[in-house]
């Protein structure tokens, strides 16, 4: 692990991002990343979550979050809030959440 800061943020992905296997593409990626999280369906048609990890790998998913998705997603826009600073990470890996 680098010196690199450890992040938290909480993200909501809208647009046509429901049975599109969205959640399943976010899964992969945040793990391709190292990243730690989970990511669900809302009630609202919109797909939310948390990510935690190295602040330039949670950057890099939040920029896939926001233009990349699942190949038959169509984002309008994602927002990420309650970003902070986290001393260790709380969650052992990256998981679907019904």
């Amino acid at each position: 692990m680098s010196d690199e800061d450890l992040i938290s943020v909480d993200y909501e992905v809208f647009g046509r991002v429901q049975g599109v296997f969205f959640r399943k593409y976010t899964q992969a990626e945040g793990k391709k990343l190292g990243l730690v999280g989970w990511v669900q369906n809302t009630g609202a048609g919109t797909v939310q979550g948390q990510l935690q990890g190295p602040r330039s790998k949670v950057k890099e998913m939040q920029e896939w979050l926001r233009s990349t998705g699942s190949p038959k997603s169509h984002i309008t826009k994602a927002e990420f809030k309650d970003e902070k600073t986290v001393d260790s990470l709380e969650h052992s890996s990256f998981n679907i959440v019904k």
